[in-house]
């Protein structure tokens, strides 16, 4: 049982996580709507409201199950971080806060270059929500989801083979993966898969050299990589 200043604690950062997730997606609105020159009509505000019950849900769903991983994923120091995660992860951001709206925005807002029919829509949803299930079932059994890639031997890192990890070694990244192609489909931009695409490169890369680091420094790992052999798409890598 937590204590009381302990379940206070875990609260605040419950809402400071929540409230993170909130700028990033204000973020990303604004970028779009500047780009678009116009409210865009109803599909982006339809993808801009389920990303905010994506990031509720989720908030909610780690507090009540891994409140502490909330705890660890705000601290902005964090001892052993590698320095190519932190290029890779501030890149990788720049792409989905920044590249993926503004040619979104322009898209379908000012340019008209193409144009995805509504059952592509249904589709991004459905993508949407696996996305959604996919990252909090890892962040629910693996307490070492942190957001840099570091060996934590200041929180007893060991290998977690529960959950989706059975089914790939990263499924962090997969969820990334799938929030990110809900993008072009819900908003109907086919062009917003240019930067999407690049994005998702960036985390397959990323996921290959955490990848590497593990087995390298990891006791367990390279066990646990010959039972589980796909990184980051089932059956396929």
């Amino acid at each position: 049982m937590v204590s009381e200043l302990d379940t206070g604690k875990l609260r605040v950062a419950a809402v400071k996580s929540f409230l993170l997730s909130s700028v990033m997606l204000t973020l990303i609105m604004t970028v779009f709507f500047i780009a678009a020159g116009n409210f865009a009509g109803f599909r982006p505000w339809a993808f801009f409201g389920a990303s905010f019950l994506h990031y509720a849900i989720s908030t909610a769903i780690q507090f009540k199950l891994n409140p502490e991983l909330l705890v660890h994923r705000l601290k902005r120091k964090r001892e052993g971080s590698k320095l190519w995660d932190g290029i890779l992860m501030r890149v990788t951001n720049l792409t989905v806060l920044v590249a993926v709206p503004t040619i979104a925005g322009l898209d379908v807002g000012r340019f008209h270059w193409s144009v995805l029919d509504v059952q592509f829509a249904a589709l991004g949803f459905v993508f949407l929500v696996a996305s959604t299930i996919l990252i909090n079932w890892a962040m629910a059994v693996n307490p070492h989801f942190e957001p840099t890639v570091r060996i934590q031997t200041d929180r007893g890192h060991s290998v977690i083979s529960t959950g989706p990890y059975r089914i790939v070694r990263h499924p962090g990244y997969l969820g990334g993966v799938f929030y990110s192609l809900s993008i072009p489909l819900i908003i109907g931009s086919a062009f917003t898969f240019i930067p999407v695409g690049i994005y998702i490169i960036l985390l397959m890369i990323r996921a290959s050299l955490e990848d590497r680091t593990l087995q390298e420094e990891l006791d367990g790992y390279s066990e646990y990589s010959r039972q589980v052999r796909h990184k980051l798409f089932p059956g396929i890598w």
